[in-house]
């Protein structure tokens, strides 16, 4: 086994898995972030359930750390060797799939979603960590802020232009990398033969789960 994720092939399909995993949270953190939009308290709600329930914090929370990680460092690991082995990125050894743009510099889209990352960190993991692990607050509660604290806290995030327009673009390279990346994923499993309908799949994918998060910023920053 071990052999086999030393190989160009098992790499490939380890960033396929690391990429199913991290494709199925974009879906399920949309689907609690739009929740803000239409009923504040469900999203509260479920926020602070997501928040203190154990299985989430101590199983699912450092295996998404851990899948994040995984999936950057490895992206990194196969464009640089096959930039160094054959002149050219891992993307361009993908078949009909890679002769656009996309393909060729998903590098670039994967180091701007990763500084996104980082602000998003910022913005919400690190003080969630503080309040929770460090003050040993789990209440969800603030002193001036009627019921649970996460409403206004997303909220609050989206006052500022700029760091709303930082969102916007993360999400648009977010878009352009899934474009390629969800129908690459696949086939780097075997999924060959359904390469036309996984690229109409991932088209939607690539287009609403962007549009969805850049929906909710621009909402929230026009009506805060």
């Amino acid at each position: 086994m071990s052999g086999f994720f030393k190989s160009s092939i098992g790499r490939k399909v380890a960033m396929a898995l690391s990429a199913f995993f991290l494709m199925f949270f974009l879906l399920q953190h949309l689907a609690i972030n739009v929740l803000s939009v239409f009923s504040p308290d469900t999203f509260n709600e479920v926020s602070h359930f997501m928040g203190t329930n154990p299985v989430v914090q101590f199983a699912l929370q450092p295996v998404l750390i851990f899948a994040v990680v995984f999936h950057f460092v490895m992206g990194f690991i196969l464009e640089l060797r096959n930039r160094k082995a054959q002149g050219v990125s891992y993307a361009k050894n993908n078949g009909a799939a890679n002769s656009s743009w996309m393909s060729r510099n998903m590098i670039y889209s994967g180091i701007t979603i990763l500084a996104f990352i980082v602000l998003h960190f910022i913005d919400f993991w690190f003080p969630e960590i503080n309040t929770k692990y460090i003050q040993g607050d789990w209440s969800g509660m603030v002193d001036g802020v009627e019921g649970f604290r996460y409403y206004e806290e997303l909220v609050h995030k989206f006052v500022n232009p700029i760091r709303v327009a930082a969102y916007v673009v993360a999400f648009v390279f977010l878009g352009l990398h899934l474009a390629h990346g969800f129908t690459s994923a696949f086939q780097s499993v075997g999924a060959n033969s359904l390469r036309k309908k996984l690229e109409k799949l991932g088209l939607v994918y690539s287009i609403l789960i962007p549009a969805g998060f850049i929906f909710v910023a621009l909402y929230h920053h026009l009506n805060h």
